[in-house]
């Protein structure tokens, strides 16, 4: 699903510092999500993800890289499985989904 959804990204650099890096999603699905960054990473790396529900609940989660493409803009294009905790990426993706939906009438509602 297309969805500009902020996100921060951190892992570690190959010298084994840490890094941090904000960006937005270009699309998530209940496994997994696409996103830019101007870090390096390899396919295979290990990424943590932190995101917020529209109500603003924080989301953390593990995620590792199974794709990398050269980007429009950043270093690549990323695509991440989500590791774990599923759940929580279940419950961000969810809410995101639900908050897109037009909330139904209420001549429906009263029918």
């Amino acid at each position: 699903m297309a969805l500009r959804l902020p996100v921060v990204i951190s892992g570690r650099a190959d010298d084994g510092s840490t890094w941090s890096e904000p960006t937005e999603t270009d699309d998530i699905s209940t496994s997994g999500a696409l996103f830019h960054l101007n870090q390096k990473v390899a396919t295979g790396d290990k990424l943590y993800i932190r995101a917020h529900k529209p109500d603003g609940t924080p989301i953390e989660a593990t995620a590792s890289v199974v794709r990398t493409a050269p980007a429009i803009y950043g270093t690549a294009r990323v695509g991440v499985a989500i590791s774990e905790p599923v759940e929580n990426w279940l419950r961000l993706f969810v809410s995101w989904v639900a908050d897109e939906q037009p909330e139904a009438s209420e001549s429906e509602d009263e029918k």
